[in-house]
């Protein structure tokens, strides 16, 4: 593992470790003593899709194990050039679901906001890693509309804020739309997607657990582990943070070849979520997105891992295996 050190006299907030994520390929294999060999090709990996890790999250990898579960998340290679049938650009139908900029519109009593493009870390599996946010940008004007529609239509009870990661937003930001959110009178829930906690956990300041909890809705954070290496102390002092003010913490982890394709490491996965006081509530099989066919297993094996994790975990411990399809009105149940 890498040991961050930081001066004693300064502590960086989490704008600033933001700020500092590495973009670099070069840089990211010097740090963890790996050869350059496919360094020409990882380069035009990062034209599709850039490359972007912050420290905290270099830190739990491995130096010199070109293998390890954390790197093989976010390290661009060759493979994400081939053009493969079947991976699309678009591959769980949101450009079809954009009822307005910024807002998506897919399934019943609940709608997603793009608060923004920006994440601390970029997965290199990401759904969205083709997005066209600059067509869904949710400046102050798309903003009202949303607002609008959501205010208008009573059958929504829930608003999903997703992005990007909807915590790299500023306090401010955040702060002013959830005061608008709970205005509006038939909304009961406010769902975060998430995966700051993991990979930027210094974002879980204070300010921010005031700005989730202080209005009326009921708040689900959606987490996304996808490996127990993911923990470590500072992740698991945000985790504390969130599960200390009564905000319901679900995980969704993606079902990663090479990563968490055995028994073991699910199982050793949903032990520690659920030590940590989160649910594993899905396990998703790879949505097809062009680049990140490499990840995908067969769904006979999916099936077979799962059959697995039932029966060496109790019920409450084995996340749902899910697939997510286009025009689909629910995530399908893979059984």
């Amino acid at each position: 593992m890498i040991a961050r050190t930081y001066p004693i006299w300064q502590t960086p907030t989490w704008q600033k470790e933001l700020a500092q994520a590495i973009r670099d390929p070069k840089t990211l294999l010097n740090r963890l003593n790996l050869s350059h060999h496919q360094l020409p090709e990882q380069y035009q990996a990062c034209k599709q899709f850039p490359l972007r890790v912050t420290e905290s999250y270099l830190s739990r990898m491995r130096v010199g194990d070109p293998q390890d579960p954390l790197l093989l998340q976010i390290l661009p290679q060759p493979r994400e050039l081939d053009r493969i049938d079947g991976y699309e650009i678009d591959p769980i139908g949101d450009q079809e679901s954009i009822a307005l900029p910024g807002l998506l519109h897919k399934y019943e009593g609940r709608c997603l906001l793009i608060t923004t493009a920006s994440c601390a870390t970029h997965c290199r599996y990401c759904f969205r890693r083709h997005f066209p946010y600059q067509k869904s940008q949710l400046d102050e004007k798309s903003l009202a509309q949303a607002l609008t529609y959501i205010a208008t239509d009573t059958s929504l009870s829930e608003v999903i804020l997703s992005g990007g990661d909807p915590l790299s937003l500023s306090d401010e930001r955040l702060a002013h739309l959830v005061s608008k959110l709970n205005d509006i009178p038939h909304l009961k829930r406010l769902r975060i997607h998430t995966r700051q906690p993991v990979v930027l956990p210094s974002r879980i300041t204070n300010k921010l657990i005031e700005i989730l909890t202080c209005s009326r809705l009921q708040t689900v954070v959606v987490l996304h582990f996808n490996h127990a290496n993911e923990f470590d102390n500072e992740v698991e002092s945000a985790i504390n943070k969130l599960a200390h003010r009564n905000i319901t913490l679900f995980n969704q982890s993606v079902l990663l070849k090479g990563i968490n394709d055995s028994a073991s490491s699910l199982k050793r996965l949903s032990e520690k979520l659920f030590e940590q006081r989160i649910i594993p509530y899905y396990l998703h099989r790879l949505d097809k997105v062009s680049g990140a066919a490499h990840f995908d297993i067969p769904i006979k094996q999916a099936r077979q891992l799962h059959q697995q994790l039932s029966a060496i975990l109790p019920g409450y411990l084995v996340p749902t295996l899910v697939q997510e399809q286009a025009g689909e009105p629910n995530k399908t149940v893979i059984t």
